[in-house]
């Protein structure tokens, strides 16, 4: 089987990093308006003409208020039929994918299998480092928090007798 050229191009990078509010993880103004309005021109979408000249709208409260965050700044969102469509695309693009991945699993099982046993084996040291580093990081955290608990336990009064060190539990022998 052939990369179909959709998929290559996906892979391709292209340098353009867009700025401005993104729905999806891709900006709004450059892609998705540009998008939607060329599918409407081709009739392929019917979203209606003031969703695309004001694709944000004031978010309200339940009683009709302006909705603001916890920082103070009104909250804006995306008007509902561009959301909607993004989702559509969304869900049609991850679906494309998987149908992708199955046909490449169902025309070279045995290809497919040599790349996941390939990147199982290359990831292994990568994880095992990873954990290591995990369990050295945790030993520590512990051994901070327990100095910092006794450091917090130990009494701070000046000459009015000394705190007694606690006596140190004895084993207990256990017979099964």
């Amino acid at each position: 089987m052939e990369t179909p050229t959709y998929i290559k191009s996906l892979l391709i990078p292209n340098g353009k990093k867009p700025a401005g509010r993104r729905v999806w993880g891709i900006d709004l103004e450059t892609i998705w308006l540009p998008f939607f309005t060329a599918t409407n021109v081709q009739g392929d979408t019917a979203i209606p003409a003031d969703a695309l000249g004001a694709p944000m709208r004031l978010a309200y409260n339940a009683d009709g208020s302006v909705k603001f965050s916890k920082t103070g700044r009104p909250v804006t969102k995306v008007v509902r039929d561009i959301a909607d469509n993004v989702r559509l695309v969304r869900d049609n693009f991850t679906a494309g994918l998987l149908a992708y991945a199955n046909q490449v699993i169902t025309d070279n099982p045995d290809g497919y299998k040599a790349q996941v046993e390939t990147a199982r084996v290359a990831g292994e040291p990568i994880l095992s480092k990873d954990r290591a580093n995990l369990d050295k990081a945790l030993a520590k955290a512990m051994e901070e928090a327990i100095a910092e608990a006794e450091a917090k336990a130990k009494p701070k009064g000046k000459g009015k007798g000394k705190a007694e060190p606690e006596a140190e539990a004895e084993p207990v022998a256990v017979t099964a």
